[in-house]
């Protein structure tokens, strides 16, 4: 890929594929996620596949800034909506199912709880974040019927394709289940949105790319890469305690984001590129809690480097070892 085509799309500034550019050229105006809590449970809490969920998920299943799940959706999304508008008077509305495993239920309660958002005013898309040994064949087709009517995206947490690591954790599912899950969407055409996580315990480096270098290969069409950030009261704080977790410095995220960014498509959409957590839950890395430094520092690493995304993309088909 030339330099130059990077540029085509990258007209706010930015030398990656942003949402936020995505969205404007996708619609036309600015739009912006409405985070919701359907009240679903997380089969690696509920027994279905685990108990205790992934160590680094929070009380909220990892929906902390999503609305509060003792108000009805509409609710929420009202609320919600009202406080995006104090930053940004005018703009249309995704709504993004976020916490928990949001196609953990019967066909039926899903309808009933996405309908019920899908129909409020200047609502132009939805996005559910969910789990890929959550896409029964009933839910899958109920999902190809929704991106017929609606612009939709899949979000799928792999956090990383390495085995010994997703045991540590306590994910639940292999990266194969993973691939299937995919699989089972793109054959409808549906987006998906891998998120990884850098900064897992006892991952390098090396893993951490070999990650990045995986999704790259995977037929998804958007990536969320996060920082690892410790909450008070997840059981990661105990393999903390044990020594099993190092933070990352801001220099070495900022370094491996923009490494992560170089072996991307360039058309690969990233929907985020760092993490923060409630200020009043953080252990650690305090660092993350400057969101915008964080990105500022990204943006200024690529310039340095005369970088951008897909800079060193090479297309190659996924291998399962």
């Amino acid at each position: 890929m030339k330099q130059s085509s990077v540029f085509e799309y990258a007209s706010d500034n930015k030398r990656y594929h942003t949402w936020n550019y995505h969205l404007r050229n996708h619609f036309g105006h600015k739009v912006f996620k409405v985070a919701l809590d359907g009240g679903f449970d997380c089969p690696n809490r509920d027994g279905t596949v685990a108990h205790g969920g992934c160590t680094f998920c929070s009380a909220a299943g990892s929906g902390d800034f999503a609305g509060d799940r003792g108000d009805d959706l509409v609710t929420q999304f009202d609320k919600i909506k009202q406080k995006m508008h104090k930053k940004w008077k005018d703009g249309k509305y995704m709504a993004y199912f976020q916490a928990y495993t949001n196609t953990h239920a019967p066909v039926e309660v899903l309808r009933e709880k996405f309908e019920s958002v899908l129909n409020q005013e200047d609502v132009v898309g939805l996005s559910i974040a969910t789990r890929p040994d959550c896409l029964p064949d009933d839910v899958v087709e109920y999902l190809a019927e929704l991106n017929q009517r609606t612009y939709l995206w899949v979000e799928l947490g792999l956090q990383t394709v390495h085995e010994r690591t997703a045991l540590l954790i306590n994910r639940a599912h292999d990266f194969q289940c993973y691939v299937d899950g995919v699989n089972k969407l793109r054959k409808h055409g549906i987006r998906i949105c891998s998120h990884i996580i850098n900064g897992l315990p006892l991952e390098n480096n090396e893993m951490m790319m070999e990650t990045a270098k995986a999704v790259a290969r995977l037929d998804v069409q958007g990536i969320k890469i996060h920082l690892l950030h410790l909450l008070k009261g997840t059981p990661m704080v105990k393999q903390y305690e044990k020594g099993k977790l190092e933070f990352l410095s801001q220099e070495d995220y900022v370094s491996l984001v923009c490494d992560q960014l170089e072996i991307l498509p360039p058309e690969m959409i990233v929907h985020r590129i760092t993490g923060d957590g409630p200020i009043d839950l953080m252990i650690g890395p305090m660092w993350s809690v400057n969101k915008w430094d964080v990105l500022n520092s990204i943006d200024a690493e690529l310039k340095r480097r005369n970088s951008y995304q897909g800079k060193f993309y090479q297309k190659e088909e996924v291998q399962l070892s």
